[in-house]
């Protein structure tokens, strides 16, 4: 779990007046049952272009031909440094140069129509501009999270969010996230006290989440992402919901990636403890994809996903659980490195 990948261009899992809402209060999802209907919730297809000038005034760059060439090139120069072979067949490279002008808007066609690839101005920083419905689900939930205080919260693994730009003649939103990668294990050496700070930090948002009432709902490996720097981040609130003032909410629709028993059972769940046997089933894919089987994790993960979902613990009783099987881990056992 380290050094980046190249770009390729890398996955995650924006000319109209726009606003920031960045530090505005956000209402309840919950408090805006109008809205909260499958039209408001569906994804959004932009025409990239005619946001494009909206989008660079607030300080961004969408890909154009010309970035997406001068990306490779470095990273041919990097790859070349090391000794390594360099392909250039690439197809983003080569889709780069059919462009007809190098300030052409160059997607990657391995993210959806609803993302697309930047540079922030004065930083140089690559993000990543998803767009969404004004009134989504989606939006609601990102903004709250990434509100002051909330935002700067340590329990809040929640995606860097580098600004919100809102067009409200259009209904759409722009949420402009830092580029983070997927690729949680690398060929640079990771150990088992990496591993267990990764997961903990996984444990620790939706912890985080459950205690602000709300329920991501789609707690999977290829919604965590990497700065390659030790943090890691939750993305894609699609099908998150705030529950505000509900003392016992309910889902009866599975819809996320990783399924409960209960649900598959065409019967309703607590959508907190859909998040608790989502987790436990990640816990488990990534044991598998590192190499690392931590026996005193099991039995955690056992409970975790237990057929009944009233026998499951809550987020906060999974974290409090786990930083007591960390502190029995000897130091030395840390250093342990994957496969």
């Amino acid at each position: 779990m380290a050094a980046h990948p190249p770009r390729s261009r890398r996955r995650a899992s924006q000319s109209s007046s726009g606003s920031s809402s960045s530090d505005s209060p956000s209402s309840s999802s919950t408090s805006q049952s109008s809205l909260d209907d499958d039209a408001v919730n569906l994804r959004v297809t932009p025409y990239w272009y005619a946001y494009r000038s909206i989008i660079q005034s607030r300080g961004f760059r969408l890909d154009t031909c010309k970035d997406v060439k001068e990306w490779y090139h470095e990273y041919w120069r990097s790859l070349g440094s090391q000794g390594k072979p360099v392909s250039k067949d690439l197809p983003g490279y080569l889709r780069a140069c059919h462009g007809q002008d190098e300030n052409e808007l160059c997607r990657d066609d391995g993210l959806p129509d609803r993302l697309f690839r930047g540079t922030q101005c004065h930083t140089g920083v690559k993000v990543v501009i998803k767009a969404v419905h004004l009134q989504s689900r989606e939006y609601d939930v990102t903004r709250y999270l990434s509100r002051k205080p909330l935002r700067n919260h340590p329990m809040n693994h929640c995606i860097p969010i580098l600004d919100l730009i809102e067009v409200p003649k259009d209904n759409i939103a722009f949420i402009v996230m830092e580029e983070w990668s997927s690729q949680l294990v690398s060929a640079t050496p990771c150990t088992l006290g990496l591993f267990l700070d990764a997961l903990r930090q996984c444990i620790e948002h939706i912890a985080f989440m459950h205690a602000h009432h709300i329920a991501h709902l789609d707690v999977s490996l290829r919604n965590i992402l990497t700065d390659y720097k030790g943090r890691y981040a939750c993305i894609d609130y699609e099908l998150s919901t705030r529950y505000d003032g509900i003392a016992c909410p309910r889902v009866c629709n599975p819809r996320g990636t990783e399924i409960p028993p209960e649900l598959e059972r065409g019967e309703c769940s607590d959508p907190y403890k859909v998040d608790v046997y989502a987790l436990g089933i990640l816990i488990l894919r990534a044991m598998d994809l590192t190499g690392y089987k931590v026996p005193e994790l099991h039995g955690l993960v056992k409970h975790m996903t237990r057929s009944r979902f009233e026998q499951r613990p809550t987020a906060q009783d999974v974290l409090r659980s786990f930083d007591d099987i960390l502190a029995r881990i000897h130091p030395s056992r840390l250093q342990t490195p994957c496969r």
